[in-house]
């Protein structure tokens, strides 16, 4: 299963729509959005994703009211708040906003696959067993816009980079 992991999209309608565009194009199957989606209005753009999305906050919430109530209306987002523990085709998944969190998580040794975001910097690790996966930033703020696609099976991922 391929799928992608961004973060940090600071209401880059924009960069949101790019990347959902790539990865319809590489044959994703699930969005892992790892906070900081920030306004309401973009949740129009995840929802043109073909396929589930999973949505946490970040530290920069925008209106959670409207969001919430928007949210209602595309089933295929779920926000989980401000952490997700999933499974997913057999493998143990957590999201998390911040790197030091994923980190002590991934040291607990019960996660396969850890995304975070936050620093607008991409860095993919292991401790243990876990891959640890911050996409770096949709907003292109702090460099060019990038996110990840991973295929679960193989541990594979690729950095997909806008070029402007």
């Amino acid at each position: 299963m391929r799928v992608a992991v961004m973060s940090d999209s600071h209401d880059r309608i924009d960069h949101l729509e790019w990347a959902i565009e790539i990865c319809h194009k590489k044959g994703v199957q699930r969005i892992f959005h790892c906070g900081d989606l920030i306004s309401p209005f973009m949740v129009l753009s995840l929802s043109k994703f073909n396929g589930p999305v999973e949505l946490i906050f970040g530290n920069n919430r925008g209106d959670i009211f409207l969001l919430c109530k928007l949210l209602k209306d595309y089933p295929q987002i779920t926000l989980h708040g401000e952490e997700a523990f999933l499974e997913i085709n057999g493998f143990k998944l957590a999201m998390v906003h911040y790197p030091k969190i994923a980190e002590k998580l991934a040291r607990g040794g019960e996660f396969d696959y850890i995304f975070c975001g936050h620093t607008h910097k991409f860095k993919v690790w292991e401790i243990g067993k876990t891959l640890i996966i911050n996409p770096g930033e949709l907003m292109g703020k702090e460099g060019a816009p990038s996110f990840v696609i991973l295929d679960l099976e193989s541990r594979t991922w690729e950095k997909i980079i806008l070029e402007k």
